[in-house]
């Protein structure tokens, strides 16, 4: 295999990961302006707390053992200042395919403003929520 061949596929392989960084973050653009109309139609924000939209579905096995149980942690932690939205997205289909759920569990964390911050795509912890809420190095000790 001559330099040039290696070359070539070097700047291809360069080429394919590059596009798909780009559609993931094009992907990800799209979601957070979907979003902003979709908040609104949430109950209105509670000032002062953060909104943790999640979508299930009762056959999760995932979101039954390890997201439920981290969510319910979180609530527990910061009390009135997390608001939890369950949402079944067998039972509401279509608002799951509004908010571009393709997978569950899903997770999205909206700041008291009503911003999106953060989607979750899987099962995602308790620490790392607290790290999107507070910011790395903010989270509150565990007391």
């Amino acid at each position: 295999m001559s330099t040039a061949d290696v070359l070539t596929r070097a700047v291809i392989a360069f080429a394919i990961i590059l596009g798909g960084l780009g559609i993931y973050f094009f992907y990800n653009w799209t979601l957070q302006l979907r979003t902003r109309s979709l908040i609104a139609d949430l109950e209105p924000i509670r000032p002062g707390a953060f909104t943790l939209v999640y979508f299930t579905t009762p056959t999760c096995v995932p979101c039954k053992t390890i997201q439920r149980p981290a969510i319910q942690t979180l609530s527990q932690k910061l009390g009135n200042t997390l608001r939890v939205v369950e949402i079944d997205a067998t039972e509401k289909p279509e608002v799951a395919s509004r908010w571009g759920v393709m997978s569950v569990p899903t997770t999205f964390v909206i700041d008291p403003h009503g911003k999106l911050r953060h989607v979750n795509h899987g099962v995602t912890r308790t620490e790392k929520f607290l790290k999107q809420i507070y910011g790395a190095d903010h989270v509150p000790s565990a007391s």
